[in-house]
């Protein structure tokens, strides 16, 4: 990847704080940056609660868990000062860490992945020689 490239890219972390937007309401939040996931997916109790819809398509996902028909939504979302409209599947992760997960279909729209970066811990200090 030549430095022209590299400078339209923004680089995030494997955690990283995001906003997500609906027409009316919007949220804070703290996501996981998963690369092995094709699509991103939101709590589907955090989507209620935003008032996201309508459901614009259904997806069938493979994971841990199965195969599954989940519903999509559209959603804008901020990821380091950047907002985007992006597809989202709807999912209970209840149980899991973070409501939202941003997968490839985000990723691939100029973001690179740090994975020594966290937005959940302090940013380290650069050692003085």
């Amino acid at each position: 990847m030549n430095p022209k490239e590299l400078k339209d890219r923004t680089i995030v972390g494997l955690i990283e704080k995001i906003i997500v937007r609906s027409n009316s309401n919007k949220k804070e939040l703290i996501a996981r940056i998963d690369t092995g996931a094709t699509k991103s997916s939101i709590d589907l109790t955090l989507a209620s609660k935003l008032k996201l819809g309508p459901v614009v398509d259904s997806r069938l996902i493979k994971s841990a868990h199965g195969t599954r028909l989940r519903p999509v939504v559209e959603a804008e979302v901020t990821i380091h000062g950047r907002t985007l409209r992006a597809k989202f599947t709807l999912a209970d992760r209840n149980h899991m860490k973070y409501p939202v997960l941003i997968g490839q279909n985000i990723l691939k729209k100029g973001f690179l992945i740090d994975p020594t970066r966290r937005a959940d811990k302090p940013k380290p200090r650069k050692k003085k020689n």
